[in-house]
């Protein structure tokens, strides 16, 4: 880790692995030899086709993606998905949704400006504490498809398990802040979508994989064309013109995760620093877990002190430190440290030789 850099904990935009940081600076402005920079290019160009259609090529390669699933490189944040999902998939009107933290819950609200919405399940009565276990669920057999957000980064729970739905109900998944962690059986999700800001790059890109036979079965009279995805498809991503830097910079990541020997090492190393600070906070009585054990992420761990005064000190001496973006979500408070797959071990180790001073200094 540079001396001039932090450990830089935020939910997001988070960190980038930094030889994908200082391989795009080295390219910034003369990409291979075509005497521009990427942000400069033409959409339309040879070069910049070259760079989208390896950077969908090494996607599809690093999670497994079937062939019969269309990658869609989008503009609009995750939010905009919201709408898209139920325009797209609704079709006898009715979809199930698992109420899990604030972004589930806003992604619901949207969806019941288009059909009758169900709620699968909720743990909003206890605070967002914890994902349903799958027979928590009461999934309709007649929905046109079931929704989850796998990971609350607020709250700091996931769903460690692929939920199972009733036959010819597909699974739809907000993998924003857990993509590219773990490997995942695409073949399960009728669609994958992803905000890039967590795990896949820079803001403004947003990655859809959805099933084709999910697409186009909606009145497309009816809707926006830039949230059609049958549209988008069909144009490549091209429809108009895409975020360009922000899926180079994807494709960057994508070197470096297989570089780094893939997904089953970013979950190892992603289980690794998530352990360190599981088991110090389980091996102590100043700092209070918030997720139930059995929830519990991967990528955002949330906890408190005894009071706000002492969770708002932590967070200003820890910056001090050379740790960042330590503060709980404005909704919540506390505590939260996300830890994803550019966070090195050492940041982790550094954080947890923090919070045990803290809280010696603290008692």
């Amino acid at each position: 880790m540079s001396e001039t850099r932090i450990y830089n904990f935020a939910a997001g935009p988070s960190m980038l692995p930094l030889s994908v940081l200082e391989k795009a600076a080295s390219e910034m402005t003369n990409y291979h030899g075509s005497g521009m920079s990427v942000m400069e290019m033409s959409h339309r160009s040879k070069v910049y086709d070259t760079i989208i259609k390896d950077t969908e090529a090494a996607l599809r390669r690093v999670m497994g993606i079937p062939e019969n699933y269309k990658v869609l490189f989008l503009q609009g944040g995750a939010t905009t998905q919201f709408a898209a999902i139920p325009m797209n998939l609704l079709k006898t009107g009715k979809a199930d949704y698992a109420v899990t933290g604030n972004f589930a819950n806003s992604a619901y609200k949207e969806a019941t400006k288009f059909g009758d919405i169900h709620v699968a399940y909720s743990s909003k009565e206890t605070s967002f504490d914890h994902v349903p276990s799958q027979q928590d669920l009461d999934i309709r057999p007649d929905a046109d498809y079931f929704y989850i957000c796998a990971n609350n980064t607020i709250y700091g729970t996931e769903f460690q398990y692929d939920p199972q739905t009733p036959a010819g109900v597909p699974l739809v998944a907000d993998m924003s802040s857990n993509i590219l962690t773990k490997p995942i059986d695409v073949s399960k999700y009728g669609v994958i979508y992803a905000g890039a800001q967590k795990n896949m790059g820079p803001a403004g890109l947003t990655v859809v994989i959805v099933r084709e036979d999910l697409l186009g079965n909606y009145p497309a009279e009816k809707y926006p064309m830039i949230l059609d995805w049958k549209l988008m498809a069909e144009k490549n991503s091209m429809y108009n013109t895409p975020p360009t830097y922000a899926i180079y910079i994807l494709g960057l990541v994508l070197e470096w995760v297989e570089q780094m020997g893939g997904l089953k090492v970013m979950q190892e190393l992603a289980e690794k620093r998530s352990s360190m600070l599981y088991n110090y906070l389980d091996s102590q009585d100043f700092y209070v877990p918030v997720a139930q054990k059995s929830s519990r992420s991967h990528m955002n761990i949330t906890f408190r002190t005894a009071s706000e005064e002492l969770d708002a000190k932590f967070a200003k001496e820890s910056m001090a430190a050379g740790m960042s973006n330590l503060k709980g979500h404005r909704s919540v408070g506390g505590i939260r440290a996300s830890i994803y797959n550019a966070m090195p071990v050492e940041g982790v180790e550094k954080l947890v030789a923090f919070m045990k001073k803290f809280a010696d200094e603290n008692k």
